[in-house]
């Protein structure tokens, strides 16, 4: 029979502090992110559509009209007809994917006899189209304030346009991040892409209304 080890040292780990530090890892592995998808959607859409439509609109309105008050009542104009816009919109859209789940319940009830309890936990899954309305809405305006306080206060017009384009990146960069949290994505690929497109969209408008302008076209 061999001798032990003097120096061979065996530890031993409890087995409730074992099953403690199985317990103990991040209960947002097996999180479902697909049920934050409804209100998700239409807030971070309706976020970026508002800060990037009321942004390029005022930037095509600053291509050919220098004062601050036209283009900040373009702007409110835009966030207006916008979040109206945007909320009817979701409201229609997500009314009518409501419609559709309504039925597939009504069909499967009729198929098979599962009890109340099935039928309750499916319609706590079904979507909200007050919800989703007023989250787009909201998120809208929300975005679309953005811009228009970069631009209200500044009378020189180089420095306005500077500092809408600078506000509306870094609101991007924040409305991108944290829609990647909340999704679940990752930030350093979600963030960029919100950006260089807000980027397009105010570029393009305003040089393809510089162009209008500089054509002679009468207002």
């Amino acid at each position: 029979m061999a001798a032990p080890n003097p120096n061979h040292f065996q530890i031993v780990i409890p087995e409730h502090n074992a099953q403690q530090n199985q317990c103990n890892f991040p209960e947002d592995r097996d999180f479902d992110y697909s049920q934050r998808a409804q209100w998700l959607r239409a807030a971070v859409l309706g976020a970026n559509d508002g800060l990037v439509s009321i942004a390029s609109l005022m930037m095509g309105v600053g291509a050919v009209r220098e004062d601050a008050k036209s283009m900040v009542l373009t702007g409110f104009a835009g966030l207006f007809a916008g979040a109206c816009s945007m909320a009817i919109g979701e409201f229609v859209s997500v009314y009518s994917q409501l419609d559709i789940e309504i039925a597939q319940m009504k069909r499967k009830k009729r198929m098979t006899n599962n009890g109340q309890n099935a039928e309750e936990m499916e319609k706590e899954k079904l979507p909200n189209p007050w919800q989703a309305a007023m989250a787009s809405a909201l998120a809208f305006s929300l975005g679309a304030v953005v811009p228009l306080l970069a631009a209200a206060f500044i009378a020189n017009y180089k420095v306005r346009l500077g500092v809408v384009v600078a506000a509306v990146t870094l609101a991007l960069f924040a409305f991108g991040g944290v829609g990647a949290v909340m999704g679940g994505t990752t930030v350093a690929r979600s963030c960029p892409r919100v950006v260089v497109g807000g980027w397009m969209a105010m570029a393009i408008t305003f040089g393809l209304t510089k162009l209008l302008g500089s054509s002679g076209l009468e207002m």
